[in-house]
């Protein structure tokens, strides 16, 4: 499991206890803490799962607001608390994460909701978060590390085989 991947899944523990406990003021930062010692003791995240926590809890309205959009069939006290904070993490990096590629959020998402969630988790992430990443592009609304040129990797060429 990826350093960040793993950060990501202490995030979402943690604002899936939060919301569990309907969302006590002030309790993030000492139920984060717990989590990243009881599921990570040894893992240093350089602080990555603290700025997507605080991220979303900055962002909630805008991020419920978002989702709600985005899954209009499902009122957000309706979407299992699995769900809701694995999109409230993804929502979050796909409209205010500059360091994460929209791409990479999506996929993180899709993958904690598969990990942590029921049958049709990663479909439902999937797509709310797909029609978000498609109505921004066609806005012309992409953050600037999705523009960014990838570096493309040499390519090798094969010898032909001796006969």
């Amino acid at each position: 499991m990826s350093n960040r991947h793993l950060a990501r899944t202490i995030a979402m523990q943690t604002l899936y206890e939060w919301d569990f406990l309907g969302q006590p003021a002030g309790k993030l930062p000492a139920m984060l803490e717990r989590n990243a010692k009881a599921f990570a003791p040894d893992f240093d995240d350089e602080g990555f799962s603290k700025e997507l926590v605080e991220g979303v809890l900055a962002h909630e309205k805008e991020i419920s607001g978002t989702i709600t959009k985005y899954a209009p069939e499902w009122p957000l006290e309706q979407i299992t608390i699995v769900d809701r904070n694995i999109l409230r993490l993804g929502v979050y990096e796909l409209l205010f994460s500059e360091s994460v590629p929209s791409k990479v959020a999506i996929n993180e998402a899709i993958e904690l909701a598969k990990a942590f969630g029921g049958e049709s988790s990663g479909r439902f992430v999937n797509g709310v978060l797909g029609a978000l990443f498609r109505d921004r592009a066609a806005l012309g609304k992409l953050k600037k590390v999705d523009l960014e040129e990838k570096p493309s990797k040499p390519k090798v060429e094969k010898k032909p085989e001796k006969k």
